[in-house]
């Protein structure tokens, strides 16, 4: 096989500290080098003995990312996404569980041909043929793959063997870069690079020497701190690549770029830019995105109203990082600029209405069980009665319905079977066969999910809104759910007033939900904000943010 026939990799790894970007790294150097004119593509790694990251707990983990294809994974799949302007799979999404399971099954079903199966080198040879199922689903001509928590943990082992086996196979085809967070502790002054060194001399200990290091801290790395880390960690001095702390996310590749650092990878991997008109209009289109973020003036105060906000004395937005973002992007095409106003549930329970004063919109995204459900209710009366812009996602939407069936239809106890599974008015029920699956605690991977078509209504503001942008007659969006629309109480609400303004193509299931004579009053039973990105932001989303 030739050089040029042979796929590319690039390992993205953490230092001592996480949190500190690995994923938007990870995103931003797939980006660039798709803007070299490479087809580029990204997997992320989760050492957790989970299958999938549907059953975590999103404070605990952050938000789950659900693909095209319907598989539960980290937030970091969303960025890849979202920077690369394309679609990822469940083929570039593991876990050590889900590793495990399938070596387990393999040997369980004789495929090993009656060997003794051993975690080397059977474990990291499955994480190898994962690698490259990948490259083959998504044509990638670069695979770059982000291996989540950091380098030293017992977990992540078997991935870096991996890593370094395919380095040795094929030496000039794997790159390594490390992603090491240089703190500056207030009362010394001065960025430390210990912790750095450290690391790189952990990550060696497995038999990986970076290729490049990510210089991640508050401010820009000097040039007497940049040596430092090129002397004790055998590196270029070039190749140490600053990364400081910026406002936009989407500033980051652009960052990378001042440091040339994807014309440095291709030189390393021995390839050249192939630059085309496609992948001009990529960067073009992308710099035009980021002056409309920061030109835009007018200022927008939107309220988030969940309950998956905080952990400790912290809140954390990590929870619904695609809505943030979906937000961000429909601001910039409209050039505003969104100000995000996170309101617990509970206090508006506790606190009153008061506390949503002054809001020019308000969000109630996606949600589980009854903590918190009663001040959703009240958010969505207040803003029916008093006219404010409301977007309801999945369980914002089942919420509107309930304050409907509550407000104006009169009926006093309606409420969702998950909340009280014994009400006599669940409108909003369980899906068929899903029962079963409760009953016998069957949770991971069983509910709606991925992509379902969405038939809708002409003339609602569902369908005005995806025809402005271009789509028509039924669009297809991604579900996470287990609880729909009880078509028993379809007609009492549409003689009502409420609006059935997106179905199933068969008319039977409830997508999509509105109020007239409103100025935006939208739910939807889906996540449109999966699918927004920054050069493509949601019809949904832009015209909630027109709205406001």
């Amino acid at each position: 096989m030739s050089s040029k026939k042979s796929p590319k990799f690039i390992f993205v790894v953490g230092g001592v500290m996480s949190g500190v970007g690995k994923g938007i790294t990870t995103a931003s150097i797939a980006q660039i080098l798709s803007h070299q004119g490479y087809s580029v593509s990204a997997i992320k790694v989760d050492p957790y003995i989970n299958v999938d990251a549907g059953t975590m707990n999103p404070i605990e983990h952050g938000e789950v990312f659900v693909t095209e294809d319907g598989d539960e994974t980290d937030q970091d799949i969303g960025n890849y996404e979202r920077f690369l302007n394309r679609n990822i799979y469940r083929e570039n999404y593991m876990t050590t569980g889900r590793v495990y399971e399938t070596v387990i099954n393999k040997e369980r079903n004789l495929e090993y041909g009656g060997k003794c199966v051993q975690v080397v080198p059977h474990i990291p040879r499955e994480i190898r043929e994962r690698i490259y199922k990948a490259v083959e689903k998504s044509k990638a001509e670069i695979m770059v793959i982000e291996v989540g928590g950091t380098v030293g943990e017992y977990e992540n082992l078997l991935f870096l063997e991996a890593a370094r086996v395919m380095k040795l196979k094929n030496p000039k085809d794997v790159l390594f870069v490390m992603v090491s967070y240089l703190p500056v502790p207030s009362k010394i002054g001065e960025m430390k690079t210990k912790p750095t060194q450290h690391a790189v001399r952990t990550l060696n200990a497995a038999g990986i020497q970076p290729n490049f290091i990510v210089a991640r801290s508050e401010k820009n790395i000097d040039d007497v701190r940049r040596e430092k880390i090129a002397i004790h960690c055998n590196i270029m001095k070039e190749d140490v690549i600053a990364a400081p702390d910026i406002d936009s996310i989407y500033e980051v590749p652009i960052n990378f770029e001042k440091n040339n650092l994807s014309r440095k990878i291709l030189k390393k991997l021995n390839l050249k830019p192939k630059i085309n008109e496609e992948s001009r209009k990529k960067a073009d289109n992308w710099s035009k995105m980021l002056n409309n973020i920061k030109s835009a003036k007018k200022e927008v105060k939107i309220g988030i109203v969940g309950k998956y906000f905080s952990t400790g004395d912290f809140n954390l937005s990590d929870s619904y990082i695609s809505v943030i973002e979906a937000i961000k992007h429909a601001g910039a095409y409209n050039k505003v600029k969104p100000k995000l106003e996170w309101i617990n549930s509970e206090e508006v329970e506790k606190k009153g209405l008061k506390i949503l004063k002054g809001l020019s919109g308000i969000i109630v995204p996606q949600g589980w069980g009854s903590r918190g459900s009663e001040g959703k209710i009240k958010t969505i009366k207040y803003c029916r009665e008093k006219k404010i812009p409301y977007l309801g996602l999945c369980y914002g939407m089942q919420m509107a319905v309930i304050e409907f069936a509550q407000n104006v239809c009169g009926i006093k106890d309606a409420i969702s079977e998950e909340i009280n599974p014994k009400s006599k008015n669940k409108v909003i029920h369980i899906m068929p066969g899903q029962e079963k699956l409760i009953e016998e605690k069957g949770y991971g991977g069983t509910i709606r999910i991925g992509s379902w078509p969405c038939k809708m209504k002409k003339g609602t503001r569902l369908a005005n809104s995806y025809e402005k942008m271009g789509f028509k007659d039924v669009i297809s969006e991604r579900h996470r759910h287990r609880y729909e629309f009880n078509n028993e109480y379809r007609d009492l609400f549409e003689k009502k007033g409420l609006v059935i303004s997106g179905t199933s193509p068969d008319g039977h299931i409830v997508e999509a939900i509105e109020i007239k004579d409103h100025p935006f009053f939208v739910g939807v039973q889906f996540h449109p904000e999966y699918i927004s990105r920054p050069l493509a932001p949601h019809p949904l989303f832009v015209e909630f943010i027109k709205s406001l």
